[in-house]
């Protein structure tokens, strides 16, 4: 079974649809919103197939000494693919602020965002 992992404030629509679909959910915190599981402790084990949710739930606060990277960390090591909701005018300014993870993640615009979830899940 498929299960898709979420930050706080992702699309009820999608997170429904994926339901109706058989498709899981698991709410996921960025370790500042204390939503859901953290998503620096998820593993294997909990079977994630794709996270979801918007690019500021990746960007840590200034005052942090973090990076995007560092809040994707498990995502990476376990290959779990990353789904973050972009407006599409600002993917390349999106780009930037994701630095050394930006080619892991794909941008996607909310207009397209349950397409591209459903192609990765297959």
């Amino acid at each position: 079974m498929k299960k898709v992992g979420y930050f706080e404030g992702t699309d009820s629509m999608i997170l429904t649809t994926l339901a109706t679909k058989g498709i899981d959910t698991l709410p996921l915190g960025n370790g500042e919103d204390g939503y859901g599981k953290y998503i620096g402790h998820i593993t294997k084990g909990d079977n994630i197939s794709l996270v979801v949710g918007y690019l500021h739930k990746v960007i840590p606060l200034a005052e942090m000494a973090a990076k995007p990277s560092d809040i994707l960390y498990s995502c990476m090591v376990h290959k779990i693919p990353v789904v973050l909701l972009v407006p599409k005018q600002f993917h390349e300014k999106a780009k930037k602020v994701l630095g050394d993870v930006a080619e892991k993640v794909r941008l996607v615009d909310s207009n397209n965002a349950l397409d591209e979830i459903m192609k990765i899940l297959g």
